[in-house]
This record gives structure tokens, sequence and C-alpha cells, in this order.
């Protein structure tokens, strides 16, 4: 099947809030954050994979990142939550896949964490793993991720251009009626809130009634496409991470992962009974050492009064790293048959061009 290609949003005209994206548009906008994937399939029965995304280039375990997690709706198996939540910090790279896999993601994290030079006396560690559910698509209880998929993505993993879509855990996902995937963005806040960047990445999987831009698309959707327009089960789940070089303690990381929901809103869902939706947050504006000394150094952290700019910045990411994930998967055919359809984008853009929230001077063709 001779699909045509996929677009970005920005690549469509759809220009998502105010702020300005980093020079990627991507969650490697935020220097030293590094992005694998593994993706595995095996014709039309295994479609699944992992991501892995590295907060900097050191050992993660040695050099913590301050960190906070806001559940949405809790109907999902992130490990770690509770050591985030006591200590305020994260220690390893934050895997996804599927939900019958995030055990051989956590033995792909431990397995990396104890090999870094440095850790040879560790004894435990804080893993940080998310899942959303791929089994409409691929033959989730086949458990076909393994801890060397964890590794070998961990291995590749880089700056620069995110690939999304059909790519590592966002392989088997769905999103509001067509097929999801892995989606990323960026912000960058005006110099008088500290030119921060904000990035996100997501994992798509979730249920809704598609809105973009406002625009009601999922409604607009004729009745052979019915699926988008009409929520199903409520079944499925979003993980969202959001990196940022914002000097940002816990409390505050926490606040903007909150922001990030909003995000998630604005494109149709309301993080149904049967959806877990999860958002991590870090900041990789210093570290948190294994060993420090009786005091922390202190460290200048951006007051409450300038954090409204991130809000904005990580909304915005959100929202558009979700349409991402839409626009750039392809149609998958599963096993039993199943089979998700991609968005078609021509139709994105002829409605959002009628409800005037389409930019055609950003515009580039759609073939």
């Amino acid at each position: 099947m001779n699909e045509a290609p996929r677009r970005r949003a920005r690549d469509l005209g759809i220009q998502v809030g105010v702020l300005p994206t980093g020079a990627w548009n991507a969650i490697t906008d935020v220097h030293g954050v590094k992005v694998g994937h593994q993706t595995i399939r095996d014709g039309d029965r295994v479609h699944t994979g992992v991501t892995v995304i590295v907060p900097h280039d050191g050992n993660v375990f040695q050099q913590k990142v301050p960190a906070a997690v806001c559940v949405g709706n809790g109907y999902g198996k992130m490990t770690g939550i509770a050591q985030v939540r006591e200590l305020g910090n994260i220690e390893s790279p934050i895997a996804l896949t599927n939900t019958l896999n995030v055990f051989a993601a956590l033995e792909g994290l431990v397995r990396y964490t104890l090999a870094q030079p440095g850790n040879e006396s560790v004894t435990s560690v804080n893993a940080i793993a998310g899942e959303t559910h791929d089994g409409r698509i691929s033959d989730i209880r086949g458990l076909h991720v393994k801890a060397d998929h964890v590794l070998a993505a961990l291995a590749s993993a880089k700056s620069g251009a995110v690939e999304e879509g059909c790519v590592g855990a966002g392989t088997g996902t769905w999103c509001l009626g067509f097929k999801g995937g892995i989606g990323t963005a960026s912000r960058r806040v005006a110099s008088d809130d500290g030119a921060y960047t904000v990035g996100v990445l997501v994992q798509s999987n979730y249920d809704g009634i598609l809105t973009i831009n406002g625009a009601p698309v999922g409604r607009e959707f004729t009745t052979a496409t019915k699926a988008a327009a009409t929520p199903a089960s409520g079944d499925g789940s979003c993980m969202i991470v959001v990196a940022t070089d914002a000097p940002l303690d816990a409390r505050n990381l926490e606040r903007l992962a909150k922001r990030a929901l909003m995000g998630l809103a604005r494109t149709g869902s309301v993080m149904d009974n049967g959806s877990g939706d999860f958002v991590i947050a870090f900041s990789t504006a210093y570290r948190i050492a294994a060993n420090v000394g009786l005091l922390n150094p202190p460290v200048a952290l951006v007051s409450n009064d300038h954090m409204n700019a991130l809000f904005l910045a990580a909304a915005e990411a959100t929202e558009e790293a979700l349409y991402n994930s839409l626009f750039m998967a392809n149609t998958t055919v599963g096993f039993d048959g199943v089979r998700r359809e991609a968005i078609p984008l021509d139709r994105v853009v002829e409605i959002c061009a009628r409800y005037n929230v389409l930019n055609l001077q950003q515009r580039h063709p759609v073939y």
C-alpha cells in the first residue's frame, strides 16, 4: 500500500499556540537530552517496541536530576513513582514500552545502570518505566520486548531530530480513533522569563473526540471514519515526558507536569476511567550528587512568579507533540486482522482551513 507521505503539524500549517519552538521542535532541544528507539515487528502479529529518554550524557545514578510525577488518571503501570515523589529526583533514564513488558524495561534499565563505571557498589536502582497498552494491534501476550531491546535503545539514543509515529513504544498504539505513536515538540520562553526551553515527548494511546487547535475535527469526519468521531471504550493511556533546562525544584516540576495534562485535554481527551495518563517532568539545569555531604549545594531556582511562561510552554508543546504522534503514524494492520488507519492529512487540512485554524503561510503541500 502506497500511503501519502506523513507530515508534522507545522508542515501542514497547524501552528499550536504562540511560543516559538526550539531548533528541532523536539524534546532534544533541551540540551543534553537524548532519545532512542527499538522497534519490534514480525509480520502482522507483532508491532511493539521501546523508547528511552536519557536526561544527560553522564552517569544518571551518580548525577541525578530533579524530577516530579503527576498522575492524571492512574489506570497504568508506571514504576518508580513512590521514590520520585519522596526524594524529588530520578536516577535512571526513562523507558516507555507496552503494558506487559514494563518488567523487561525495568530489567534493561537496571542492567544498564549497574554496568555504568562508578556504579560497581550500587545495590538499589529506582528505574523509571511507563507504558501504554498495544494489545489491540500487537500480540502483547507474547512478551516480545526484552531487556536487550532496552539496552539497544539506550545505545542508539541521540540528540537532534526524533523519529516519530510508528516507532519504538509507539509502534502498536492507537489514538483518538486512528493510529497513534510517538510524538515530540518543544517551546522556548522569552528572555525576560529566562529564555528556557521546554521539550515534550508523548506515547499516545487514548480515546476521545479529536480537536485540533479548537477545531472539532473528530466530529467532522464522516460515517466512514465514525471511530474518530465517537469515543470508543475509553480504554487506553498516554505517557508524557517533559524536560526543561529551567532550574526548577521538584515542587515546581510537579506544577509544570500538571500543565502538560492541559495540552492532552485540548486534543480531546477527558482521561477516561480506563486510561492511564502519567506525566514525568525533569530539569537538566543542575545535578543532585548521589553521595552529597550534609548540605546540598545552593541552586538559584525560577521563582513562582515566573512560572507562567513555562506552564504555557508545557501545555503548547504537549498538544503539538500529540498531533505529531497522530500525523506521523502510518496505517497498521495488526494480528487477527485488526486495522488501524492513519489519520487522513488532506482531510485534516481541509477541516482546519474551514475553521480558520490553519496557517497557510507555513503549510507544506500534502501529496
